[in-house]
């Protein structure tokens, strides 16, 4: 019986990616954990491994293939002593429908049946049209939709079971939602009654952002060049949609003196063991400010534990390390690879650590694993110049810190100005899981160890 390869789901907020190369050809032989095709997914690209034994009969989706599906039919494969050419034919029944590819994606072949099964299939419409049931749910079963899909439903005081899915699974997303609303063919969300004698209030009209079409007017022609945005910008846009739209974000500033940190630095540096290498004698660490900035946190975060938490809402999910996220700039966007416990480890491997992560971050070689999850997040940047700024929170994180340059400026100290050099800390915090005074106890733990990082150290 022919084996269908479909799509996987590299990470859990994976909805498509770009089918980049095929590394086996139709009649070859694979066996479990050959790997067949490397899959360009929002973050990082990774190869894909054969989970069966057989021969690769059809080869569905083309290598440079964008936008394909999760669950998507992209291969068939014969099984032992089964032939490829019966299997290619008979392959794909059991495949989840994939949406319609988009117009600049090269098309998949279509199975020798389509034509009968399209003919077959022609009277339907005449039926739906005496007894539409939208997104198959009209006996009041589970409706499945993307959160994105619910939220944008309810505002626009659409109900989600009268909407179409074309998502892995009948999954209503986000573009089905839309595509109902400008349409204005999905019934209206009944309205909740108001309890008796209360006052009736018209209800606040949907917020609609401008179309593609809107925005382009506004230009003249010629003046601009379009860019398609890829998958990462597509994530990145998408969940900080998410963060600043679900999360009640508050804000606390305060300034950190940098000298003892620096000179503590310039010990440290000084007295790295030198180690060989192919470059020659290398020290074996060199720590930087963020190096000891993540430290800080990390510490902090121990020191003030009712702080490490995610919000959820069943319960508040607190944790037992502090993983420690680091946003690394990336060309086309940015990713966040974590330090796992954090707390535990010393400045030189928080350092070392560090610089690989970044290294393969920006080679778009790093594992999911290693930029999903953590507890918090640091974002510096110092090194452009800038003096303060807030910074969005990534879920599941509850806080995030955002880290300004270090500038020398006149502070008074006794009644007696002097000169320090001065660095500017915002920390972003989710009001449902740390409160302000939480915060501020988590911001002045971080302040006493950047002033004092002797404590870093023991």
């Amino acid at each position: 019986m022919p084996i269908n390869i479909t799509m996987p789901a590299l990470s859990p907020t994976m909805e498509e990616g770009n089918l980049s190369k095929w590394l086996v050809k139709e009649g070859d032989k694979v066996a479990p954990g050959d790997v067949i095709a490397e899959i360009e997914t929002d973050k990082a690209t990774m190869e894909v491994e054969a989970v069966d034994e057989g021969t690769v009969a059809k080869l569905v989706v083309p290598a440079g293939t964008e936008g394909v599906k999760v669950n998507a039919l992209i291969a068939i494969l014969a099984g032992e002593g089964e032939d490829a050419g019966a299997a290619a034919k008979g392959g794909g029944d059991a495949a989840p429908k994939a949406e319609t590819p988009k117009a600049d994606a090269p098309k998949a072949e279509a199975p020798k049946e389509a034509p009968k099964a399209a003919a077959a299939a022609a009277p339907a419409p005449a039926k739906a049209e005496t007894a539409p049931v939208a997104n198959g749910h009209a006996s009041g079963e589970r409706v499945f939709a993307s959160p994105l899909a619910r939220r944008i439903a309810k505002d626009a005081g659409v109900d989600v079971s009268a909407v179409t899915g074309t998502g892995p699974h009948g999954r209503v997303v986000r573009a089905d939602v839309e595509a109902a609303i400008s349409s204005g063919g999905a019934k209206a969300a009944p309205a909740a009654k108001a309890p008796a004698g209360a006052p009736a209030t018209a209800p606040a009209p949907a917020a609609k952002p401008m179309s593609d079409d809107q925005v382009l007017k506004l230009f003249a022609e010629g003046s601009y060049e379009l860019v398609p945005h890829d998958n990462m910008r597509k994530t990145i846009a998408r969940r900080l949609v998410e963060a600043k739209s679900t999360i009640p974000h508050f804000y606390l500033t305060l300034d950190c003196e940098l000298d003892a940190l620096l000179a503590l630095r310039t010990q440290l540096n000084a007295a790295a063991p030198v180690k060989k290498t192919d470059k020659g004698e290398v020290p074996a660490y060199k720590l930087s400010v963020n190096d000891m900035v993540i430290k800080a946190m990390a510490m902090a975060l121990m020191a003030v534990p009712d702080a490490n938490a995610s919000w959820t809402d069943s319960a508040m999910v607190k944790h037992r390390h502090a993983d420690v996220g680091v946003a690394v700039s990336i060309p086309g966007g940015l990713i966040t690879p974590i330090i796992r416990h954090a707390d535990e480890k010393t400045l030189s491997t928080i350092s070392n650590e560090m610089k690989d992560l970044a290294s393969r971050a920006r080679s778009r070689k790093l594992k999911p694993e290693e930029y999903q999850g953590g507890t918090t997040a640091v974002s510096n940047l110092g090194m452009f110049g800038i003096k303060d700024f807030a910074a969005v929170i990534n879920p599941p994180h509850a806080t995030i810190l955002a880290v300004g340059a270090g500038e020398e400026r006149a502070v008074v100290k006794k009644g007696e100005i002097r000169i320090a050099t001065v660095m500017s800390v915002t920390l972003s915090t989710d009001h449902r899981a740390v409160d302000g005074a939480l915060g501020a106890e988590l911001l002045g733990a971080f302040k006493r160890l950047i002033e004092n990082p002797m404590g870093m150290l023991v």
